[in-house]
């Protein structure tokens, strides 16, 4: 079975072009956690913890309430088919933020109106793209 993978290395996410707001704003909670939310909570938490695919799986895991048994197996099915990256997060589309994925693959995340996300912008030995647009 093929593995397929979101992670980046040494590559920022911009915010989409699009975006409606200045700077890095929290998710509104709702009644039920939204995936930003779920996203906004772990990377905020726990800056260069989980590369990109252990942030989504984690998000997934919780969401479907899977045991300790079943996680491996999940996994692997989780990424047997493509996954959407960080570029299709509402965190770089919607919200404000970019993210930095280090060496090793571990993300962190940056308001748009903070002196690191200029910092990375202006970083020639870093990979940048652009989160997806919200509208084409």
């Amino acid at each position: 079975m093929k593995v397929h993978s979101t992670n980046y290395i040494d590559t920022f996410i911009e915010v989409a072009e699009d975006t409606q707001v200045s700077e890095g704003t929290a998710p509104p909670i709702r009644n039920k956690k939204t995936i930003a939310e779920m996203q906004y909570e772990l990377i905020t938490q726990f800056p260069y913890r989980y590369t990109s695919d252990e942030l989504l799986f984690q998000i997934y895991a919780d969401r479907n309430a899977l045991n300790d048994v079943d996680y491996k197996e999940a996994r692997n099915i989780f990424f047997s088919k493509g996954q959407a990256c960080l570029r299709a997060s509402p965190l770089t589309k919607t919200y404000g933020f970019g993210i930095h994925s280090n060496h090793e693959g571990k993300i962190a995340s940056y308001g748009m109106e903070t002196k690191e996300y200029r910092n990375f912008i202006n970083d020639s030995t870093i990979k940048k793209v652009k989160a997806m647009k919200s509208n084409k």
